[in-house]
């Protein structure tokens, strides 16, 4: 249920990429502002509300192995859930330094964090996310637990070798969703945002309602906490999340959705 850098396919939940040459003045980001500030997002009314939602309508993506609609003796992406929680809060500068350190080891101090979150719903093995990113402009996503981190990819880094294609406005780095206890789930993810983009969204499935993600240092990162309305299987894959983006004017520049690298099987 992640995908990783190693899966070539597209999906929604999962194919992610940096850009070659991401600005200079992310690495200057400070720990103290990711902490204090701890980036923007998830505040307010708007990711209080639990939402309702059915399956997703790009059920048909091209993730490896069988997708959610598919999957025998699974439960479909058709099945309807309830949002939970999608709130995120900062996670400590301490905590932070010692996540990237075990999820880094001696390479942890080439790397500046920009975002630092916990999830709304703390799975067996993931409570939250950090991102970081070196001088080179590789960025780093750890998954936390308590103050350990662990990185889904191996070596820890993501490469900056896939350039921005023409008008893109977002890429994608890891993102899952596991069990949290009977009858719920965590769904995590993480991305990267080019300077055009004031806010970043995130909605589930067929529900229209949006929930902010938190924003720093060219970084985004999303958590939300769901309820299945039924019982489901163990195949059960939940909604896709698609991640929206605003410029500064309030108007919407990006819908994942909508996105050809996904829409079209690229």
């Amino acid at each position: 249920m992640k995908i990783g850098p190693q899966d070539n396919g597209a999906s929604l939940r999962g194919r992610w990429g940096v850009p070659l040459g991401v600005a200079g003045g992310v690495t200057a980001v400070s720990l103290a502002a990711v902490v204090v500030l701890g980036g923007t997002g998830d505040t307010g009314p708007e990711a209080a509300a639990p939402a309702h939602g059915g399956g997703s309508p790009a059920a048909s993506t091209t993730a490896p192995g069988p997708s959610a609609s598919s999957a025998p003796g699974g439960t479909s992406a058709e099945a309807g859930f309830t949002v939970t929680d999608a709130t995120t809060s900062p996670i400590d500068s301490g905590t932070v330094t010692r996540v990237l350190s075990s999820c880094l080891g001696p390479q942890a101090s080439r790397y500046q964090p920009v975002v630092a979150v916990r999830t709304p719903l703390a799975a067996a093995d993931v409570d939250g996310v950090v991102v970081a990113v070196d001088s080179a402009d590789q960025y780093v996503q750890c998954q936390s637990k308590g103050d350990k981190g662990t990185s889904p990819d191996s070596p820890p880094t993501f490469i900056n070798d896939r350039l921005w294609g023409t008008g893109r406005v977002v890429e994608y780095f890891d993102s899952m969703m596991v069990p949290a206890g009977e009858g719920r789930y965590l769904m995590l993810g993480a991305g990267h945002y080019s300077s055009d983009v004031a806010r970043i969204t995130v909605s589930y499935g067929d529900d229209p309602k949006q929930y902010p993600a938190r924003m720093a240092g060219g970084a985004f990162v999303y958590g939300a906490a769901l309820t299945p309305d039924t019982p489901v299987g163990p195949r059960y894959m939940g909604p896709s999340p698609y991640v929206h983006a605003y410029d500064a004017s309030g108007k919407e520049i990006y819908n994942q959705a909508e996105d050809p690298k996904f829409t079209d099987g690229e």
